[in-house]
């Protein structure tokens, strides 16, 4: 029994096999839902943030390993340090790629619950303290799993990009995100283009944060912006 109650995120395009798989670790005390692709994942995982991730195999040559490094880098709705166990194929290249994309684990198919179940366990116990959920920044406080944010105590009403800018900044507080950075992390741009966006995310972001005097969203005339 998972005695936490961990959300796993199975991404897996085999309705019978994700199927099975979420019935396995539902009776095993987990929360689980299927995705059945990369866009599919990525709104899940926009509704409830996962404990981990099953990848299994998505579109050819590279579906999963694209996600994959979606994942690793931390672009939203990912949180950084999240566990993935990817489902591929006995090949051992492919344990190769998955390991180097950024892989926690792989187990190859055909597979038994019972070592996936093991190993998921054991790769939850290995990574219980990355990625914590909560991140504090002096009175400020953020809750990645319930996307509640709280300043000396009162609670702050924030919309799901604004909350998204406000977690990024808050990794590194003191650190200068450039436009770029920002727009990619939390937008998903690939390329600038305008940043009228960020700008008035971080505007309303920052009223919302407004009280005794501190700017908490500060901006970096011809960078981007930071939080301290």
């Amino acid at each position: 029994m998972f005695a936490d109650g961990p959300f796993v995120l199975v991404v897996e395009p085999e309705p019978a096999l994700a199927g099975e798989l979420v019935d396995q670790l539902v009776a095993d005390g987990c929360g689980a839902r299927v995705a059945l692709t990369a866009e599919h994942a990525r709104a899940l995982a926009r509704a409830h943030t996962p404990d981990a991730v099953l990848l299994g195999a998505l579109d050819p040559p590279r579906g999963a390993l694209d996600l994959l490094a979606v994942i690793r880098r931390g672009a939203s709705p990912w949180v950084d340090g999240l566990p993935v166990l990817v489902l591929g194929s006995p090949a051992v290249l492919d344990l190769v790629r998955a390991f180097e994309a950024g892989a926690d684990d792989f187990l190859a198919r055909p597979f038994v619950y019972l070592e996936l179940r093991a190993r998921l366990r054991a790769l939850l116990r290995r990574t219980a303290g990355r990625g914590s959920a909560s991140v504090e920044v002096g009175p400020l406080r953020l809750d990645a799993r319930s996307r509640a944010v709280t300043l000396d105590g009162r609670p702050v009403s924030l919309c799901r990009l604004e909350f998204q800018l406000l977690q990024h900044l808050a990794r590194e507080p003191t650190r200068v995100f450039t436009r770029a950075e920002l727009l990619r992390a939390v937008w998903g741009f690939s390329a600038t283009g305008s940043t009228r966006t960020l700008d008035s995310h971080a505007s309303r972001l920052r009223r919302k944060l407004a009280g005794e005097g501190r700017r908490w969203v500060v901006s970096v005339r011809g960078v981007g912006y930071r939080l301290l």
